[in-house]
């Protein structure tokens, strides 16, 4: 299966109660993970979380919806490439 080049963002509406199960979640995943930044809401317990990932479409849907399982979290994702290997061919 092909893989492709996605960001994920996620938005943590209560930080101090679901940051567990957010990190549960993504260590799950942890391979598919190219990059993940964060940004905190620290005065109203929210979050924003950026990910980078290279997975399959499966891959991709089963996080999205271990994530959606979270109460509170939102999630979308885009796929910027549709077939990682193209970032391999160089062209001159």
């Amino acid at each position: 299966m092909k893989k492709k080049i996605c960001i994920v963002g996620m938005l943590v509406n209560e930080k101090s109660h679901q940051a567990p199960d957010v990190q549960k979640v993504l260590s799950g995943y942890g391979t598919l993970i190219l990059h993940r930044s964060g940004i905190p809401y620290s005065g109203c317990d929210r979050g924003l979380i950026n990910l980078t990932l290279m997975a399959t479409s499966e891959e991709l849907n089963r996080l999205e919806k271990d994530l959606k399982k979270i109460e509170g979290i939102k999630v979308a994702s885009l796929c910027l490439i549709d077939d990682a290997e193209e970032l391999n061919i160089c062209k001159k």
